[in-house]
């Protein structure tokens, strides 16, 4: 049975559902799960979790947990990370106020921007120690990782180390069932292709098989939800993109906003309206995960104590949640143990190198000769078929013009941040964020300059020192 290593394994809830899909199977029900984070406190919590789920489906794992990084991944088969260095205070939070000082204002601020730029830089030096560790401890290990800004991670990881791994995001599996339950198909019957960079990848084909054999595409029932008036008021971004570019795009409309430099402009409000996007809005969740997991926190170590749901609602209202995020939060301390399998791809990609059954999942991989019109060496993500041969990505060949010249604008910053991470030149930082499509679109260079200056100062010891 597999050695599987979870690097931030504090990351409660999202261990909670891959701890369930991975011990679901009955191939990997005995496997050793080797927990770690510098939390003490969350990292029992997972680890009661842990215990919780394999009674729930009955399943034996060994489970260890760890402090020390090394110890977990001493022997591993699989790692997988789900780490945010320099956690959501005060980190996070730096990247937001500074830039508001500016006037540049962000919505997720983990991908690109400058909070993505900084969170990058912050993050490359801790995975690639990880790295390290693995190719001393486990150096047949396949690490998958979850961590953003995935792009940037995996592109350092593959300049700089040799272990083997795939950068894994349920964007594109969640966003297609968003568009089956858009245009009212079941997700069931549709067949995708998709391609482009993570958070920035476009469905080339969206189709499903009618029962005499032919292929309907789907697209002109995709683009029928504009024309009936029917985009979903949290969408209007990805919508737009679609009416104009052609093709639909993986990552929420939130998170797209700040990839371009169209939809947040400080001196056009009517802009944020028209298309509702929520600034900050990334603060907003973090506050009302923390809520939330002192709740999870609370039902888990008292399983025999009711749940107070008046008290809870007031909590995640309080923290600036919704309905929808106090009923969520109901929804998971009252029904911890109930086990469904999630549309993550970890434990498909785990279960298939150990069986041997394919199965095609979407992944963040070296370009290789994958997408011919995006630079060799960036990370791509693109389909790739897993059985006992390993990882495989499938050849895309071009995308669309306006797709590759678009996704080519991230990935100039992409490459600069990464460059200022390997060799440690300061330079490349100020290059990154001149060269960032929503930061150039609202500062001058001098601004830019200075809000480098001051984010790498407020950061302090969170980096490494910079020449």
């Amino acid at each position: 049975m597999p050695k599987i290593a979870f690097i931030g394994a504090g990351s409660t809830v999202f261990a909670k559902n891959l701890l369930g899909d991975i011990l679901s199977f009955p191939e990997l029900a005995e496997s050793t799960i080797s927990l770690m984070d510098i939390d003490e406190t969350r990292l029992r919590t997972t680890e009661l979790v842990a215990q919780r789920i394999a009674k729930a489906v009955g399943a034996h794992p060994k489970i260890e947990a760890h402090t020390d990084r090394r110890a977990a991944l001493e022997g591993a088969n699989y790692a997988i990370s789900m780490f945010q260095i320099g956690g959501y205070r005060p980190s996070t939070v730096i990247d937001f106020e500074i830039p508001k000082k500016y006037g540049l204002r962000q919505t997720i601020a983990d991908t690109l921007g400058i909070g993505g730029i900084m969170r990058a830089l912050r993050t490359i030096p801790v995975m690639l120690d990880m790295c390290r560790d693995m190719e001393e401890v486990c150096p047949e290990v396949t690490f998958l990782n979850y961590v953003n800004p995935m792009a940037m991670l995996m592109w350092a990881v593959n300049r700089a180390s040799k272990v083997k791994n795939v950068g894994l995001c349920h964007s594109v599996q969640g966003t297609a069932i968003q568009l089956a339950n858009d245009i009212d198909v079941p997700f069931e019957e549709i067949n995708y292709v998709c391609a482009g960079i993570n958070h920035m990848a476009f469905y080339l084909k969206f189709e499903r098989r009618l029962p005499d054999g032919t292929v309907q595409d789907l697209y002109p029932r995709i683009r029928q939800v504009i024309e009936m008036g029917k985009v979903p008021d949290w969408n209007r971004v990805r919508y737009e993109m679609l009416r104009r570019c052609g093709y639909f795009v993986t990552e929420s409309s939130e998170h797209f906003s700040e990839y371009t430099p169209w939809f947040i402009k400080r001196d056009r409000p009517d802009l944020i309206e028209k298309f509702n996007v929520p600034l900050d809005e990334y603060i907003r969740r973090c506050e009302v995960q923390i809520a939330g997991w002192e709740v999870t926190k609370d039902t888990i170590e008292n399983p025999d104590t009711p749940v107070d749901e008046a008290a809870v609602r007031q909590k995640i209202l309080a923290a600036g949640g919704t309905e929808m995020d106090a009923h969520w939060t109901l929804y998971q301390a009252t029904h911890f143990d109930e086990i469904e399998q999630s549309h993550e791809y970890g434990s498909y990609i785990i279960h298939s190198l150990e069986t041997g059954i394919p199965r095609v999942i979407y992944g963040n991989v070296a370009n290789h000769g994958l997408i011919d019109n995006l630079p060799a060496g960036c990370t791509v993500e693109v389909p790739c078929l897993v059985d006992k041969n390993g990882i495989q990505p499938v050849h895309i060949g071009s995308l669309p013009p306006q797709l590759a010249a678009m996704i080519q604008t991230n990935i100039n910053v992409q490459a600069l941040t990464v460059e200022a991470a390997l060799t440690g030149k300061r330079q490349h930082i100020y290059h990154a964020a001149m060269l960032d499509p929503h930061t150039g679109a609202e500062l001058d260079l001098e601004q830019i300059w200075n809000l480098v200056d001051d984010l790498v100062e407020a950061h302090g010891d969170m980096l490494p020192a910079y020449h």
